[in-house]
């Protein structure tokens, strides 16, 4: 998965030019922490936004398998976004503290490194936005 991307400024919005396999792990990460049993008050302390924000998010990142596309994000989405990928790996720890690779991997589709590098690509080009 490529991981590195760029942000450009529109106004109050950035827009960034996702692969699908971005998108994916973008949408799988929100979806996860999206749960239906997830209350507003979690989904706030988790990544910083209500249900109807991280269903919005997930609904744009969703679609078109094969082409690269444009998404607008408003900076409290791309702090969710960013939230999601760092969040969801925490989910799979063993009670013994160790990170749970299999299980995340066959319930998200994605290496945890691939979820921490497109992280701090996010991280990158916000800091040369």
């Amino acid at each position: 998965m490529r991981t590195r991307l760029k942000l450009t400024r529109d106004g109050e919005a950035f827009v960034a030019r996702l692969t699908p396999s971005q998108r994916a792990a973008m949408r799988e990460a929100l979806s996860y922490l999206r749960r239906p049993d997830a209350s507003d008050l979690t989904l706030t302390l988790l990544l910083g936004t209500g249900r109807e924000t991280v269903d919005a998010l997930i609904e744009r990142l969703a679609g078109g398998h094969t082409e690269s596309r444009d998404i607008r994000f408003r900076a409290e989405e791309l702090h969710a976004v960013h939230s999601a990928l760092t969040t969801a790996p925490t989910m799979f720890v063993s009670r013994e503290g160790a990170f749970l690779q299999e299980p995340f991997h066959i319930r998200l589709g994605f290496y945890r490194e691939n979820f921490d590098a497109l992280a701090n690509g996010i991280f990158q080009a916000a800091s040369e936005v």
